[in-house]
């Protein structure tokens, strides 16, 4: 997911997609520990996801205040 995606996205709509990533991730990892992933870069990948839904949920943050 983008960062242009990430910033049309209400902040409802945030906390549930970084929930989804999140657990989209753990799913990876545990996978990848039992038996390698085709591609360990998809790991990479949805946790710069997740970084950039905390990052853009943190900027609203603060702009409200």
């Amino acid at each position: 997911m983008k960062q242009v995606d990430i910033k049309d996205l209400s902040v409802d709509d945030l906390t549930e997609k970084l929930q989804e990533q999140k657990d989209v991730l753990s799913k990876m990892k545990l996978s990848h520990a039992v038996s390698p992933v085709e591609n360990p870069l998809q790991i990479k990948a949805v946790r710069r996801t997740v970084a950039r839904l905390n990052t853009e949920i943190r900027k609203r943050e603060l702009q409200a205040q």
